[in-house]
């Protein structure tokens, strides 16, 4: 029967938040509300453009 280390955790996961804990000075910051909006937005001019030129 294996024998269960107290401990030590998931290593992967450890990895994974150490990756996302770290922050670039130099990466562009884009605010959330941007990206829905955004994400709206091209919705509407998709589905105006699907009823205007359908084939």
């Amino acid at each position: 029967m294996a024998k269960k280390k107290k401990g030590e955790g998931f290593h992967s996961a450890a990895g994974l938040i150490r990756y996302f804990d770290a922050e670039e000075e130099t990466a562009p910051k884009i605010n959330p509300w941007l990206v829905v909006v955004a994400g709206i937005v091209s919705i509407i001019v998709i589905e105006i453009l699907h009823r205007y030129y359908a084939m």
